[in-house]
């Protein structure tokens, strides 16, 4: 019989474990409120579970909830979380410079636990060391088991509270990645970079329909940013 007490787990596992201790309190609270509006919207606390359990995309599971409370074909909902989700793709693959030697299972594995904050925490530690698999498994899982627990707990919450947004969790998101954010901002380019897409994104989601300003906002904003990197080199 095997004692897990035995087990040595890699130090880079456990660097990434701890390093997601910062935004506990944010994704918690992100996480609960979810489970707080699915609760509302009628879901089963099974079904809200499953979604976090094989979704994992917090900004798509609140986006298709609202679609569910107004009604919306599956279709729409299909293809707006599609949408939201897209921004997946390029993370993917500027994480692949680092990721591609990599074999396949932890390429897989690791994509299906990409989030947004996993991807910022992994980014600012590989731009400085050597790219860990371990590490990246570390934060991701760690984020992955936090959002399923309080998934659970706001399901459980929801027979008791009302509106998620009356206790302000809806900030708890924008909050988390501010934490995110400001430490990785290191020169004058990724600020303009920062500035421009978050004023975009801002005038997409008053005049653009659905979700489409942020994959734009995203292309714009790395395309801005490449052409500021290109004008320092030259």
């Amino acid at each position: 019989m095997i004692s897990l007490r035995n087990l040595e787990l890699p130090s880079e596992f456990r660097d990434g474990l701890k390093a997601i201790a910062p935004l506990f309190l944010g994704v918690a609270s992100f996480a609960i409120a979810y489970g707080l509006l699915a609760r509302k919207t009628g879901l089963s606390l099974l079904n809200l579970t499953l979604m976090s359990l094989l979704v994992f995309a917090g900004a798509s599971q609140f986006v298709a909830i609202s679609l569910l409370i107004s009604g919306s074909s599956f279709l729409l909902i299909l293809f707006t979380t599609f949408v939201v989700n897209s921004r997946y793709f390029l993370m993917s693959a500027s994480l692949g410079t680092y990721t591609r030697k990599w074999s396949i299972k932890w390429q897989a594995v690791l994509s299906f636990l990409l989030s947004d904050e996993s991807y910022a925490m992994t980014m600012s530690r590989f731009a400085g060391n050597v790219a860990d698999k371990y590490y990246q498994l570390g934060v991701s899982l760690g984020l992955y088991i936090e959002w399923l627990v309080f998934t659970i707990i706001g399901g459980l919450m929801g027979s008791f509270f009302g509106d998620p947004q009356t206790f302000g969790l809806d900030f708890a998101l924008p909050a988390t990645f501010i934490v995110l954010l400001l430490p990785i901002i290191r020169n004058w380019r990724q600020v303009t970079v920062c500035i421009i897409t978050g004023t975009l994104s801002v005038a997409g989601s008053l005049f653009l329909p659905t979700k489409w300003y942020i994959p734009i906002a995203i292309v714009l904003g790395t395309i801005i940013g490449g052409m500021l990197e290109l004008w320092k080199q030259k």
